[in-house]
């Protein structure tokens, strides 16, 4: 094998290391129900946060509470992948490498 080859490959595999840590410094916010509810998610889809605002708790609609909750951490989920896949494919150039995103 060519070492060229097996240190370019070392060297993206240090990248993609590097890469995956600083998703989990990253964050992305998403809102639903007009602000009513607020998730903040990090690049490895980990939840950082959930705000609730003091109207909708007081509204006393649990299941439009619940809606709302799923809606956005449902954005804030697809946010998070669209980062990681713009982040990673920027690395690898588009190759579609298994047990990456």
């Amino acid at each position: 094998m060519d070492r060229s080859i097996l240190r370019q490959a070392q060297q993206l595999q240090a990248k993609l290391a590097k890469a995956q840590e600083e998703l989990g410094n990253i964050t992305v916010e998403a809102t639903s129900g007009g602000g009513a509810v607020k998730v903040v998610l990090d690049g490895h889809q980990q939840v950082h946060s959930v705000e609730i605002s003091p109207e909708a708790r007081e509204a006393g609609d649990v299941e439009l509470l619940q809606d709302l909750v799923m809606t956005a951490v449902n954005e804030a989920v697809t946010k998070s992948q669209e980062l990681v896949n713009k982040r990673l494919s920027s690395l690898t150039g588009g190759l579609n490498i298994p047990g990456l995103p």
